[in-house]
């Protein structure tokens, strides 16, 4: 009789989630400046807006990714 290898699911590790967090406030960033230079034609403006909003945004999805990972719904 055979025994049936249970293959072990990818961990992800906090690193990953620090690389993401990074990366995808780095495309929100261009985003964000890009939209609100057009809306108030200030440099200073969105380039204010963008550093403050990237501070706490940024940790906010560190820990909302974080926190989804001890989530079983949907997992396969």
């Amino acid at each position: 009789m055979r025994k049936i290898k249970k293959e072990k699911k990818p961990t992800r590790s906090w690193k990953r989630s620090v690389v993401k967090a990074i990366t995808y406030r780095c495309l929100i960033m261009v985003l964000d400046f890009t939209a609100i230079k057009l809306f108030t034609g200030s440099t200073n403006v969105a380039g204010g807006f963008v550093i403050v909003s990237n501070v706490y945004t940024t940790v906010a999805y560190f820990i909302h990714e974080r926190l989804w990972l001890r989530v079983k719904w949907g997992m396969a």
